[in-house]
């Protein structure tokens, strides 16, 4: 298989957040008399858009959250991606020697997504080609998002590899027709595996793994 092109999520794909992102929202959960543990917000968001987020919390909570949470949660979240945020280990070693059309579809706001690649110095790699849940009706695991992507970026949902390390984005690929690579660096996903999909531990292996597909 020769791609027309190759989806990257951002959030523990791109950039190394998942971890700040989810301690600083545990965190935000508290002010609101919510405790959901980082490890538990990792299980239950992980992948997620914001307003999926907000439907749990809210059933969670048993009240409409203060819709002012989002806003001090990006808030807080903003400034620990200044002092700590690093892109993903061998990341752009991966970008240089994969050599298809590329592009990003983040669960994430257009906003943060171009935080978080500024920060990291990956916004360049991409130039106007980043997607975000801001673009599409449904996020995932609907497949929506992705298949946005493959319009813009004129290429054969059946033709294109989705690298992703949430099992709502390896869901959205397989309903989107696509082809999904998983990355499981830090730990093994159960879940994930349970699709049978192709996992991946390291950037520095994808090129060959495109490769070989």
């Amino acid at each position: 298989m020769t791609p027309d092109l190759v989806i990257f999520d951002c959030d523990g794909v791109l950039v190394d957040s998942e971890t700040i992102s989810n301690s600083v929202l545990s965190e935000s959960l508290e002010t609101v008399g919510l405790n959901i543990t980082p490890e538990e917000c990792m299980d239950l968001f992980l992948g997620k858009s914001w307003n999926y987020c907000f439907h749990v919390i809210k059933k969670r909570l048993g009240t409409e959250p203060p819709h002012s949470l989002y806003e001090t949660y990006m808030k807080k979240l903003f400034v620990e991606f200044e002092k700590n945020l690093n892109p993903i280990e061998d990341v752009q070693f991966a970008l240089d020697e994969i050599t298809h059309p590329k592009c990003v579809a983040s669960s994430g706001s257009h906003l943060k997504i171009n935080k978080t690649l500024s920060i990291t110095g990956l916004l360049e790699r991409f130039g106007e080609h980043v997607y975000s849940t801001d673009d599409v009706k449904f996020g995932k695991p609907a497949p929506d998002l992705f298949l946005h992507a493959a319009i813009e970026m004129n290429a054969t949902p059946s033709n294109t590899l989705v690298i992703e390390d949430s099992t709502a984005g390896v869901e959205a690929a397989y309903r989107a027709g696509m082809t999904p690579i998983a990355f499981c660096s830090k730990k093994t996903n159960p879940t994930i595996e349970r699709w049978e999909t192709i996992v991946f531990r390291s950037m520095r292996e994808l090129p060959g793994l495109i490769n070989r597909l």
